[in-house]
């Protein structure tokens, strides 16, 4: 297993528009999802991995299935997850003009070239940033005023982005993955974030990830705290404690992007996941940096400690 960070290069925003093949669905796989009485959500998922030439088998395996399931007595907690899909857009849509778009371009020549997008999260309205320190290394290591980091603000959700600003470094912290911005921008065009705790987080409970894979526009992703207090690499060589494992998927370019509970309030700092070695593709542990860490960090780096 390879520990990643999750700020995106040039080269991989690129490579992000390659697709992978469709897998094939099995008949065991489906029955043992049935079995386990999955929501019709899970049952559609399994049908949207079947390749058009194995759907008619999928079909054929998977219809006297449901017929079982449905004339079974379910009582109402176990379709409970029908309400999620309301959710997670109520997530969005309360959380999404919090989150902005990093992008760092070096000048060369007469260009400027791009090096790299992350996320990060609207902290006030005085034009403060919060994001990934690794995001923003280049920036903070530049002897020669080559770097520029800008800020991309929320416009719409389908992607048509607001203004986006130069910003300047307020404070960094190597040994937590962490580091303040800040932006020049107008007070009416900020929405800080809903603060909220991870101290209280439990195994099993929904989580979110919005930011900016690959460079795309700004992406929900859903999943439950897989576990907690975990340690984890950081960029000055340390180990990271506390750190929140999640499921929810944390791709190149979400680094420095909210976790958020269900309430749509921010609980951690996505920073990093494990690949799978010589594949580039996640296996599913993600982390994220505690809340309750970066109350106690955030605001010594705003008064430039």
């Amino acid at each position: 297993m390879v520990f990643c960070r999750t700020c995106v290069s040039a080269d991989h925003a690129s490579s992000s528009r390659l697709l992978r093949q469709p897998r094939v669905c099995s008949r065991r796989s489906i029955c043992r999802a049935v079995g386990r009485q999955h929501q019709l959500t899970a049952v559609q998922a399994h049908l949207a991995d079947c390749t058009l030439p194995s759907r008619r088998s999928c079909l054929q395996t998977l219809l006297p299935s449901l017929g079982l399931l449905l004339n079974s007595q379910v009582s109402l907690p176990a379709w409970a997850g029908l309400v999620d899909e309301d959710n997670a857009d109520s997530v969005f849509q309360s959380a999404y003009p919090s989150v902005v778009s990093i992008v760092n371009s070096r000048r060369q020549g007469n260009a400027d070239v791009e090096e790299g997008t992350g996320s990060g999260l609207v902290w006030d309205n005085h034009g403060h940033i919060v994001t990934n320190y690794h995001c923003i290394a280049q920036l903070a290591k530049d002897k020669f005023g080559t770097q520029e980091t800008r800020v991309g603000l929320a416009g719409r959700a389908d992607g048509r982005d607001g203004q986006d600003w130069p910003a300047t470094i307020v404070g960094t912290d190597p040994n937590h993955d962490l580091a303040v911005l800040r932006i020049e921008a107008p007070a009416e065009a900020l929405k800080p974030v809903q603060l909220g705790t991870s101290n209280d987080l439990k195994v099993g409970q929904s989580l979110y990830a919005i930011g900016f894979p690959y460079g795309l526009s700004r992406t929900l992703t859903a999943g439950v705290v897989s576990g907690l207090n975990r340690d984890i690499p950081n960029p000055a060589g340390t180990k990271t404690r506390g750190a929140i494992q999640t499921d929810a998927a944390i791709s190149q370019g979400n680094s420095g992007g909210p976790l958020l509970d269900s309430a749509a309030r921010v609980v951690g700092i996505n920073t990093a996941t494990f690949t799978r070695q010589g594949t580039g593709r996640s296996s599913g542990v993600n982390f994220a940096i505690p809340m309750d860490l970066v109350y106690q960090i955030v605001p010594q780096l705003m008064r430039g400690s």
